[in-house]
């Protein structure tokens, strides 16, 4: 059984996106903190309605992001007490992820509220993105989460929304690797921004070169579901979930269960 199977129960799992509202101390806060839990408690109740089999909860509203060690501790409050109400709520495997790669602040925040996975954008290697250089989490993030193992690192690969120009003489496969030697529990493999379609060849590549559970990180829709996902072990939804597919709408249950009978004739 692999880490998917184990946490979830279900083969070629669909976990949904719970973004928050902006947060305290970002430049978009407006809401107060009952607001947040509020708009974040219906998108996860859509979400279980539609069929999903987990939820992540990301602070997607914070944008422009923080680099790790610049995030506040408010953020990390909020993240954990928000995860925690949703598990409750839903009763599903749920896990968080604080932007933009605070994996330390994730896994602090899961440890907080009962989660049982984080997402990673830079476990291995640095990139360049919107918040500077980013530098690898995994030496200082495995340490912590070595205090309490229940906790799953999902790490991309190439991940979007930043350039990888400094690690390009490193071949793809050479990557996933490392992913996998400091601690990567499954992989992801994204498009080149949120929303955007995973190139089937760049996931099969990936594929080819796990030896753990690889994951669909954007673009699913009902067209393409079927194809990415002979391929992949299971995907990240957010987009194509919302009202309309537009990332800043409430989640709609009607999206959510037609790309869930699609993939329920897939297990």
């Amino acid at each position: 059984m692999n880490i998917l199977e184990e946490i979830f129960g279900v083969a070629k799992p669909i976990i949904g996106m719970v973004h928050l509202k902006p947060l305290h101390g970002s430049p978009r806060f407006r809401e107060r903190a009952y607001d947040l839990f509020e708009t974040a408690l219906k998108d996860a109740e859509a979400l279980k309605e539609g069929g999903v089999d987990g939820v992540q909860v990301e602070n997607m509203g914070d944008s422009p992001f923080l680099k790790p060690g610049e995030i506040g501790h408010e953020v990390v409050a909020l993240v954990a007490s928000v995860a925690r109400e949703v598990r409750r709520a839903t009763g599903l495997p749920t896990g968080v992820f604080v932007l933009a790669n605070g994996v330390e602040e994730s896994i602090a925040a899961a440890k907080a509220c009962g989660a049982r996975w984080v997402r990673a954008n830079m476990w291995a290697y640095a990139y360049i993105a919107d918040e500077g250089f980013v530098e690898a989490a995994a030496p200082r993030a495995e340490r912590l989460k070595g205090i309490d193992m229940s906790v799953s690192v999902f790490a991309d690969v190439l991940v979007k929304h930043g350039s990888h120009l400094i690690t390009s003489d490193i071949p793809l496969a050479t990557q996933v690797s490392r992913l996998e030697e400091l601690g990567a529990d499954a992989i992801i493999a994204s498009g080149e921004r949120t929303g955007a379609e995973t190139p089937l060849e760049r996931l099969q590549r990936v594929k080819s070169a796990a030896s753990r559970p690889v994951l669909v990180g954007s673009g699913i829709t009902p067209a393409n579901v079927e194809r990415l996902l002979t391929v992949a072990d299971g995907a990240i939804v957010g987009t194509y979930f919302k009202v309309d597919g537009v990332l800043a709408n409430p989640v709609d249950a009607r999206r959510v269960r037609e790309i869930m009978r699609i993939v329920e004739r897939l297990r």
